[in-house]
């Protein structure tokens, strides 16, 4: 093909794109064992702005059968933005749509799922979420802070059975042929929904009614693929703010680097109910292998110090089936409370 640019723009309008004029017109990438990519936005989306607490439209997704010491209500809101954007908050999610299948469990207090080690965990049973029926079947183990669902080439292989807490953790099992693409919606809940703050839960003077919690999430896969620094992770609703300015657009890092990114050092706002937030578009394809994340800023590694999980049971019974993993979330584990994180393994 000639590599005048009128003979390239004559085959994009007649439908008929080569490997170089998509490469030349959209940045966009091709390999021969892989899907070709829709073309890379470096735009920054839009932002969309709210200020005070949410309408709650749903009371709790989710009520543990059996009675727990940490067990908070999931519930969901909606709140219009300044520009009338209707946002649900903390996030559409599938496990509200009712979509599955749902996270088989690692450890549950609500189901009663509690192995005392590694070496009581069995994956025999788990069910088998077929992509490729030639693929090879991997078996991962996952903790989100405090909700996920997982997506492989597109198709929804687990859905957090546990949206708040407890803490649990689960199973997860599919079968695939390289490459493919994980894609993961977390979600660190809200109790004040729309403000991006929870019941801080320890009792006495040091309760907290105001707290910004903090996100993150970990997973090892049986062929040998981890949660690293490697994943990309943008975030898309970032509270609670004393002002939207807060948020600075960097290409498309959303940068709150100022109120610091981890507890117990990040600023804690005292605007309670007048606190803002910044939320941004999700993109329609954000599950697909299609979807191109060039521009999107790398995935930051937490220590379990930083994630808060030094005495969580649903991860620290387990070391050996997270070994290798590393905790990730976008930029700030305090202030972003909607994450998506992809990674193509190859």
């Amino acid at each position: 093909m000639s590599g005048n640019p009128g003979n390239i723009l004559a085959r994009v309008r007649g439908r008929s794109l080569t490997l170089l004029g998509c490469a030349v017109l959209f940045g966009c990438q091709t390999t021969a064992t892989g899907p070709q990519l829709d073309a890379a936005d470096p735009t920054p989306p839009k932002r969309m702005i709210t200020q005070g607490p949410a309408k709650v439209v749903v009371e709790d997704l989710y009520k543990c059968p059996v009675k727990v010491k940490n067990h908070r209500v999931s519930a969901v809101g909606q709140i219009t933005a300044t520009d009338g954007t209707v946002i649900t908050v903390p996030a559409v999610t599938a496990l509200q749509k009712g979509l599955g299948p749902k996270s088989n469990d690692l450890y549950n207090e609500c189901t009663q799922v509690l192995p005392k080690n590694s070496a009581e965990v069995s994956t025999t049973n788990v069910p088998v979420v077929e992509i490729d029926p030639d693929g090879e079947v991997i078996t991962g183990f996952i903790v989100g802070d405090n909700y996920w669902e997982m997506y492989v080439n597109g198709k929804l292989v687990s859905v957090d059975n546990t949206p708040y807490t407890p803490f649990n953790s689960g199973i997860v099992k599919f079968k695939v042929k390289r490459p493919y693409t994980i894609a993961i919606l977390g979600v660190d809940w809200d109790e004040h929904l729309g403000l991006g703050m929870e019941l801080f839960p320890i009792s006495g003077p040091k309760q907290n009614p105001w707290y910004p919690g903090d996100g993150g999430l970990i997973l090892k896969l049986s062929d040998g693929t981890v949660t690293d620094s490697s994943w990309k992770a943008q975030s898309f609703y970032i509270a609670p703010l004393n002002s939207p300015d807060e948020v600075v657009e960097r290409g498309q890092l959303h940068d709150t680097t100022p109120l610091r990114r981890v507890h117990p050092f990040a600023v804690k706002p005292d605007c309670r109910e007048k606190c803002y937030a910044v939320h941004y578009p999700i993109p329609a394809n954000w599950q697909s292998p299609r979807f191109n994340d060039a521009f999107w800023p790398r995935a930051y590694e937490y220590t379990d110090t930083d994630i808060g999980v030094t005495n969580l049971p649903a991860y620290t019974r387990y070391p050996e089936l997270f070994e290798g993993a590393r905790w990730i979330w976008s930029l700030n584990l305090v202030f972003d409370n909607l994450v998506i994180m992809r990674k193509t393994v190859r």
